[in-house]
């Protein structure tokens, strides 16, 4: 079985949960930027969670499908069509030999998955088939999908069409986008007044956002209690002496942007970290679009935690509810 790329969207790519086990060697987690969506694209077409399917950000792919297939379209609103007729999204969606999958302009989010039955069969990579483009790592041949490519696919398990993840069950952010965040790491480095404004201002995701990272815009700049700067840690405050980048963790360059690191940023660099976004809301970072209104959240511990068991809550009942 196989997919032909008939046009590729933008940074489309093979994508799985990601290869946990080597951010130490300074390799990311990689993987989805919205795993909720990626799994339920998976349970829809019979999948195990952790088949590899496709990312695709602002612009869906035009892809022909060689044989039959299952396939379900989760994540952002960008309407999928097959042969040019609309189709619902997070249902499973019977596609025969030579008809093609397109989409519709997009609507709401920013990033959709496409799975299909069977997988995308491409090699494991250090345990994942996720694609890390700056490494030339994982997916097809370590890169974006290009006009012209064949994804093999794998031997998929019959599945009934037409079942579909409720509304209800489709995590999508709020306007504004509200992000939880865990105050920790280098917290103190920071004034309380800035303390208070970096929670208390209005931001908004910058264009520069990516799988890297995604930087914020719009609120007061960041004052830094005054020190001596450390031996090796450069001469402007928001430098530290080199530290390991926990993934979610938010750092300041200059005081001035916030950047959360994600899916495939770095390891660890010279730059304080203020505090971490919290596990349960890194999916709905995926799915900001440039100036989307955002507001960051302080959380305890106890509170994050919560928050990681009522998210562990709605995966188990989109799971129940396509058993």
């Amino acid at each position: 079985m196989a997919i032909k790329v008939l046009h590729h969207g933008l940074a489309t790519t093979v994508q799985d949960l990601g290869r946990p086990g080597y951010f130490h060697l300074g390799i990311p987690v990689g993987g989805a930027m919205d795993r909720y969506a990626m799994r339920a694209a998976n349970r829809l077409v019979g999948n195990d969670e952790g088949a590899a399917g496709l990312e695709a950000v602002f612009m869906g792919p035009q892809l022909e499908f060689l044989d039959d297939a299952v396939i379900a379209v989760t994540g952002a609103d960008m309407p999928a069509k097959i042969d040019g007729v609309p189709q619902p999204g997070w249902t499973a969606l019977k596609v025969k030999a030579g008809q093609v999958l397109s989409f519709d302009f997009l609507k709401s989010g920013a990033r959709i998955y496409i799975a299909v039955s069977g997988g995308i069969d491409v090699p494991v990579a250090l345990g994942s088939r996720s694609t890390y483009p700056i490494g030339a790592l994982g997916g097809y041949k370590g890169r974006a999908l290009a006009v012209g490519d064949e994804l093999p696919v794998g031997q998929g398990a019959v599945v009934q069409e037409g079942r579909s993840v409720e509304e209800g069950l489709r995590r999508r952010p709020g306007t504004p986008a509200e992000l939880r965040v865990l105050p920790g790491l280098y917290w103190d480095r920071l004034t309380d007044e800035a303390k208070e404004s970096f929670f208390a201002d209005p931001w908004k995701v910058a264009p520069e956002a990516d799988r890297m990272g995604y930087r914020f815009r719009g609120g007061r700049k960041l004052e830094f209690v005054e020190r001596q700067q450390p031996f090796g840690a450069g001469s402007d405050p928001s430098n530290i002496v080199d530290s390991c980048y926990p993934y979610g963790s938010i750092q300041v360059p200059g005081g001035t942007e916030p950047i959360i690191l994600h899916r495939d940023a770095v390891s660890g660099g010279g730059y304080f970290m203020l505090g971490t976004v919290i596990s349960a809301d890194m999916d709905l970072i995926g799915q900001l679009q440039p100036h989307t209104p955002t507001r960051f959240v302080e959380v305890t511990m106890e509170e994050a935690l919560v928050a990681r068991a009522e998210r562990q809550a709605l995966i188990e009942r989109m799971r129940a509810s396509l058993n």
